[in-house]
């Protein structure tokens, strides 16, 4: 990942493949501009400080405009744009080689990092919270080709493993809830407080019923269900830093995305969950999004 001038390129990247543009009037040179609805005024103000180090832009200024279209008869926003600047220029003849927007795959697998991508999902992206539960995260690329989308979605999955899929509006979806908290834990070293709305919301814990149905592949013959799930669960602690006693969401991510990707047959097993055992998976099924019959996959596999 690129790592020189604190960054601007990846925010660059996540800007343009969000809400910023660069615009280009005949016989001028091009200029980059954003905007942002008034309740964004923080993150208008965010992008600002992170960009004005390395192009010449005019802080945030407050823009009010009448359309008929909505209800109060007029729209409030912020807008920052750039003066001209041999860096802007070389961004235009690549994000726009015809006056039109295309996306430079060339320069996007060379700058989408996690930076990028959280810049990207605050601009354009939406959490879909369900009763305290995240449900879906949606990245609003209808603007681009469906052929562009479907690069962006193979470049997400070889370079985050995130399986992102195209909905029917042209936009791209993550539906996994293990997946969506861990795009979530990617980004928020980068998510400003202005953006709260789109972080992992806090969770009370869930308990585990003492009687609960657990789902294995039906290559594991069990002959004392009860037993033997319960002798297997001794093995979830090896899903944590045996320092700090807490979760390493990083090693968990590498360590359950490909079981997950492999679904088989399974059979259902009613049992009784071990009280020490029942906190734990409450705890890790809270933190990670996995199920009790994955986490309980996972340590029949080791």
């Amino acid at each position: 990942m690129i790592t020189e001038s604190g960054g601007f390129h990846n925010f660059i990247c996540g800007k343009l493949l969000g809400d910023g543009c660069i615009t280009k009037q005949d016989g001028r040179k091009p200029r980059f501009q954003f905007m942002h609805r008034t309740e964004d005024v923080g993150w208008a103000e965010y992008c600002y400080d992170h960009l004005k180090n390395f192009i010449p832009l005019s802080p945030p200024t407050y823009r009010k405009v009448m359309d008929l279209r909505i209800k109060k008869g007029y729209s409030e926003s912020y807008i920052v744009q750039s003066r001209t600047d041999e860096v802007i220029t070389n961004l235009y003849k690549q994000w726009y080689p015809n006056g039109r927007k295309v996306l430079p795959f060339d320069y996007i697998e060379k700058h989408l990092d996690e930076r990028a991508l959280a810049w990207w999902y605050q601009d354009d992206g939406h959490l879909k919270i369900v009763n305290g539960t995240v449900n879906k995260i949606i990245l609003s690329t209808d603007s681009f080709s469906n052929q562009e989308n479907n690069r962006l979605i193979q470049l997400i999955l070889e370079r985050f493993n995130l399986r992102f899929v195209i909905d029917g509006q042209n936009r791209i979806l993550l539906y996994d809830q293990f997946q969506i908290i861990y795009f979530l834990h990617l980004v928020s070293p980068w998510l400003d407080e202005s953006m709260n709305r789109k972080a992992l919301p806090v969770q009370s814990l869930r308990p585990i019923a003492k009687r609960t149905t657990i789902y294995l592949p039906t290559k594991f013959k069990l002959l004392k269900p009860t037993t033997e799930i319960n002798e297997k669960l001794d093995k979830l602690h090896t899903l944590l830093d045996d320092s700090k006693k807490e979760l390493c969401i990083h090693n968990i991510f590498l360590i359950f995305n490909p079981l997950l990707a492999n679904r088989g047959d399974v059979k259902g097993y009613q049992i009784i969950i071990n009280e020490n055992h029942r906190y734990t998976l409450a705890s890790i099924r809270q933190r990670t999004g996995l199920t009790i019959s994955q986490l309980t996959k996972y340590c029949f596999n080791i």
